[in-house]
């Protein structure tokens, strides 16, 4: 018996010596693939980068949270995020020189009747949540009284054509309103000195202000225009990457939309992924920012990242009406649902 027993604990050994080589024979071969935890099989994670459109802030907690978190690395993606140089997201984008970026829709449309091949893969926000700040002293409630002010803008020809548009609403005289160019000047300080009302984001400026305790009045511009109430941000791709490497760019959407999801769903959570990979932001105004914003992200739509063509056009006719534009966009070319998830 005792030899028996032997027999088969040595036969046993032997074959779980077997099993345990071929075992490690398989997990080289899985290495060599790059296979990761999570299934992935795409080798070596390919390195992305992401140019902002601006300093970070929460227009992009979900591409940090996507980064922080691990979401891009689970569709095979190492991420890096910069911010832009001289000559813009747009163009960096336009020339390969990042495979993704942050936009605007009227930066994009604009960009497109130059030829440049740049194309929106999502909508970081579905309705636009910008519009025209002043302090509440100044009385500034409605485009009516931007007569005889002074307006402080980055020089954009844009500018000029929405204010011109949302005055005529109420039969206001353009012409009555003074405009300067004061760059990235600080709105509060701006407004206390030189200017009267400025163009901002109220997820960001706004929500300052209340911080501040400083009271201001909004002029939106969906509330006197619904060809204004275009997508502002979005996230871009160029039309080379789109026809060459459709995988890569259904994966980067993939991890955009989970990191975007998840900064809806755990607003103060995704706000700390911020802070932390930004430590020069205002914490508590990320935080405040975080909470009015994260709604805002799917609101209506059916996903987040939804894109009409209905608002592509109204907007780019807008844009040709006023001048803006010297053709008109084709508007089915300069957006696509194609990668979102499901």
């Amino acid at each position: 018996m005792r030899g028996t027993k032997t027999g088969i604990g040595r036969a046993a050994i032997a074959l779980l010596a077997v099993m345990m080589v071929l075992a490690g024979c398989g997990a080289a071969k899985n290495n060599e693939a790059g296979t990761e935890p999570n299934g992935n099989t795409g080798g070596e994670l390919k390195k992305v980068t992401v140019v902002l459109d601006w300093t970070p802030n929460t227009n992009h907690t979900g591409l940090y949270v996507a980064r922080d978190k691990g979401f891009f690395k689970n569709h095979g993606l190492d991420v890096t995020i910069i911010q832009p140089g001289q000559d813009g997201a747009d163009k960096m984008i336009a020339s390969g020189k990042a495979e993704f970026g942050v936009s605007y829709q009227e930066s994009l449309t604009m960009a497109r009747i130059a030829g440049l091949p740049i194309v929106s893969v999502a909508a970081v926000i579905q309705h636009n949540t910008s519009g025209f700040a002043s302090p509440v002293a100044k009385g500034i409630d409605s485009p009516k009284k931007f007569e005889g002010k002074t307006y402080g803008g980055w020089g954009a020809p844009v500018e000029a054509a929405v204010i011109e548009s949302i005055m005529q609403e109420e039969q206001a005289d353009v012409s009555k309103v003074k405009i300067l160019s004061i760059g990235d000047s600080d709105f509060f300080t701006a407004v206390k000195r030189d200017i009267d009302f400025a163009w901002i984001f109220y997820a960001w400026t706004g929500v300052e202000a209340e911080l501040r305790g400083e009271k201001l009045n909004m002029v939106y511009l969906t509330d006197y225009s619904d060809k204004l109430d275009y997508y502002t941000p979005i996230l871009t791709a160029n039309e080379k990457m789109i026809a060459e490497q459709p995988e890569l760019v259904k994966a980067f959407v993939a991890g955009a939309s989970e990191g975007y999801q998840f900064a809806i769903d755990h607003p103060e959570d995704a706000a700390e992924v911020l802070i932390k990979a930004e430590p020069d932001l205002n914490a508590e105004l990320v935080r405040a920012s975080q909470k009015w914003l994260s709604p805002k992200y799917k609101d209506d739509a059916p996903r987040w990242g939804e894109q009409k063509l209905e608002v592509w056009n109204n907007y780019a006719k807008w844009m040709f009406d006023h001048k803006l534009l010297d053709k008109e966009l084709e508007a089915d070319k300069a957006f696509t649902n194609e990668f979102l998830p499901k």
